[in-house]
């Protein structure tokens, strides 16, 4: 058994021990790719503010360590990490990762001298002494961050004088290592053992996984691959026309390897929206979102004026991913959804299957048809003969939002509201300020209030050291 598999083993069992309530890491650790170059040079992820919430949210010392920087200036250990990460374009998230891979710093409320003297593990070697005097120059909180920040970032701007490049086959502990990137390569100069990069991936991943919310739709960097995030999975569209059929003009966030394999592989979402599929013992169903809504008969299917030839036939198993929706029937209106507009009051309605929605704002038909639609005009006595909703339409998926009156931003998920808790959240998922719809109260008191989305509060508290 390579070494590679007996480390994996060896980490799914202590994180039982010291994260029995985390959720474990869904994916494996690719000792080839460990970190993405964007991640590990995004030194505008979290700002002082950010770094000092975090530390506050764990147990460790560096909440209210007061120590000299590199200069013997007394800051707080957040203010020396934010200056090191500003000083050497470096993600303080890695700092912050490597401080606890290191020495537990971020965890641990009582740490020896000896841990925090040498936070970073930098200038320290299986083959050197701490009371070299080469090395005891490297001593002390303020400098261990300085030093291994601008170390890690001296790898990237003089890559080719060290061992370890892109490409590049090397040997760690009995394994044959080709890095990826020039990030992945970089962990392997500072800390050249695959048990500590191990710890390093597993921290990362479990400290600042990018969970995206529900409806949210990615695209790896580099990838034309295009999925949907439901249910803790990733769908992929098959098609463009699967896409756009469903998300008009939808909002794409580029994610990292990583990021996208954190999730795993779900069904495709295989057919465009208002597909007409048969099942293997002929009953034909029409697509709608994620419901097959089954053709009653042939009558109805010829009543309604859909076209045989589009007809696809696929497996019981296909059919299964999808939730059973109301039939269609000589009676149902309107199956594949309608705007009907009322020509006396000019009220907007969404139709489906016999059911009316209010649309209580413009603002929801802009958002969710991208101003694109068309109503059809209808009087108020043919729209009487529709049951009339509770709620009016709410906003799809994966749109953004706030109110007026409510300056937190919100991110619509399941059909309810997310508050996105803070600047760095609301960055590191990949949003843009330039995509939030201001919407009315009625209209944000549709949806729900869900749970919040917040990246500064770790999913799991780890204890591991290099």
């Amino acid at each position: 058994m390579k070494i590679y598999h007996k480390i994996i083993i060896f980490i799914v069992v202590i994180s039982f021990i010291l994260a029995p309530f985390g959720q474990l890491l869904a994916f494996e650790f690719d000792p080839n790719d460990i970190i993405s170059d964007g991640d590990l040079t995004d030194f505008q992820s979290m700002n002082l503010s950010a770094i000092a919430e975090f530390l506050n949210n764990q147990n460790g010392v560096l909440k209210s360590l007061i120590t000299p920087d590199n200069y013997g200036v007394q800051k707080l250990a957040a203010e020396i990490i934010f200056n090191a990460a500003q000083t050497y374009k470096i993600n303080p998230k890695w700092i912050l990762a490597t401080l606890q891979k290191e020495q537990s710093l971020i965890t641990n409320p009582t740490p020896s001298q000896k841990n925090i003297d040498w936070a970073m593990g930098y200038a320290v070697c299986d083959s050197c002494s701490i009371d070299d005097p080469q090395v005891a120059m490297f001593k002390g909180f303020g400098t261990q961050v300085d030093r291994g920040t601008w170390r890690i970032r001296y790898y990237y701007d003089h890559a080719s004088d060290f061992n370890f490049l892109p490409g590049k086959s090397s040997i760690v502990d009995n394994q044959t290592i080709v890095p990826y990137n020039q990030s992945t390569a970089n962990l392997y100069n500072y800390t050249p053992h695959l048990h500590g990069n191990f710890n390093f991936w597993n921290i990362w991943n479990r400290w600042f996984a990018k969970i995206f919310p529900d409806g949210t739709i990615v695209k790896q960097t580099g990838d034309s691959k295009i999925y949907l995030i439901a249910n803790g999975k990733r769908r992929l569209f098959w098609s463009n026309l699967a896409l756009t059929s469903r998300y008009a003009n939808a909002k794409i966030i580029e994610i990292s390897k990583n990021d996208l394999l954190r999730y795993e592989e779900g069904y495709p979402i295989k057919y465009a929206n208002f597909s007409l599929l048969r099942s293997p013992a002929n009953k034909i169903y029409l697509i709608v979102g994620n419901e097959k809504k089954e053709i009653e008969s042939d009558e109805v299917f010829r009543a309604i004026g859909y076209n045989p030839d589009e007809i696809i036939d696929v497996t019981d198993e296909e059919l299964g991913y999808y939730l059973e929706g109301r039939k269609i029937t000589l009676t149902s209106l309107y199956p594949q959804g309608a705007l009907l507009q009322d020509s006396k009051t000019g009220g907007v309605f969404y139709v489906e299957d016999g059911i009316k929605y209010p649309i209580w704002s413009k603002d929801v038909l802009n958002i969710n048809y991208n101003k694109k639609y068309s109503t059809i005009k209808v009087t108020t006595e043919e729209l009487d003969k529709y049951v009339t909703a509770a709620n009016g339409l709410k906003i799809r998926d994966g749109i953004l939002i706030k109110s007026p009156s409510d300056p937190k931003v919100y991110v619509i998920s399941n059909g309810q509201r997310r508050w996105v808790a803070n600047e760095n959240t609301f960055i590191s998922l990949g949003y843009s300020w330039t995509d939030i719809f201001d919407v009315t109260d009625k209209v944000l008191s549709l949806h729900p209030q869900g749970e919040n989305l917040d990246l500064l509060i770790p999913t799991a508290t780890i204890a591991t050291n290099n």
